[in-house]
């Protein structure tokens, strides 16, 4: 398991195939989310679990069924 625990934007960008000023603005509103329930967050960055629950609905389990 080489993946790491955060994702950025240029990562972001290239997966829902948008620009990096629009990802960074997805991180901003998931890390809102975050921190309004009580987590700590690192501006430019986001969890990847989160990020993938958001967008995949999955938190992960897509890797179960590879």
């Amino acid at each position: 398991m080489n993946e790491k625990i955060f994702i950025k934007a240029d990562e972001v960008a290239k997966i829902l195939d948008i620009s990096k000023p629009y990802a960074y603005k997805l991180i901003k509103s998931m890390n809102d989310e975050l921190k309004e329930k009580g987590f700590i967050t690192i501006s430019g960055k986001v969890s990847r679990r989160y990020f993938e629950e958001k967008f995949y609905g999955l938190g992960g389990m897509e890797r179960a069924c590879v």
